[in-house]
């Protein structure tokens, strides 16, 4: 059975753009250091979410290889020495790269700041709604970090629960080996006294049944005085 095509369209739940956002881009940086290594290539990434953020890697530095993309052209493609207009356009690239870093140093510093509830009112609705996708994917987050230390902890307390059950089952089972041998000892303590009252018993018996013998012979020694 063929698989369903998966069509590609913007993500329009702001969490789940968030976590995908993250996940695809440490999938990205992990192949394209994979391709550093593996082929001994010089990579720089540069990334922007939505939102402005600034996202980079390189295995050397984005800067150095930017210069050195901007120093080839098609007609100058062999030659070493960057032309004028080349040093130009990096100087400007330079320029544009360090005002957008300062812009997005500051957007990031505000962003702090209305989390913090420091920006004072008046902020736009988009504004409004953006700082509430930033609340809502950190409360997220707090709730994934939470359940998964009460779950951690769950299963401690029933890994105890079942180490304690098993070990009160051994103390029962000895318990219950000794009650076990001292009713053996109490049984043979008896058979022992019942035996020995017998034997007395016994020796009493024809002791009592010897007598009237004795008190006959007396008498029938005693019939010829009295005729």
């Amino acid at each position: 059975m063929a698989r369903e095509k998966i069509h590609i369209r913007k993500i329009e739940n702001a969490t789940a753009r968030h976590v995908t956002f993250s996940k695809r881009r440490r999938g990205l940086f992990k192949k394209a250091e994979e391709l550093s290594v593996l082929c001994d290539a010089d990579v720089a990434l540069i990334i922007f979410t939505s939102a402005g953020k600034l996202f980079e890697f390189s295995n050397l530095s984005v800067s150095e290889i930017l210069k050195r993309y901007l120093s080839l052209s098609k007609n100058l493609e062999k030659s070493e020495e960057p032309s004028s207009s080349q040093m130009l356009q990096m100087q400007l690239l330079e320029r544009g790269t360090h005002s957008k870093l300062t812009e997005k140093v500051a957007e990031e510093s505000k962003n702090l700041r209305q989390i913090g509830g420091k920006e004072p009112p008046g902020l736009t609705i988009e504004e409004l709604q953006n700082l509430e996708e930033r609340l809502e994917a950190a409360l997220n987050k707090v709730i994934e970090k939470k359940t998964e230390k009460n779950t951690r902890l769950i299963n401690d307390l029933k890994q105890k629960g079942m180490q304690m059950a098993l070990e009160n089952e051994i103390l029962r089972q000895q318990v219950t080996r000794i009650y076990d041998m001292k009713g053996v000892a109490v049984l043979k303590d008896t058979s022992k006294g019942q035996t020995s009252g017998s034997t007395a018993d016994g020796c009493n018996s024809s002791s009592f049944l010897q007598e009237p013998d004795s008190s006959d012979t007396s008498l029938k020694l005693g019939l010829p005085w009295n005729v």
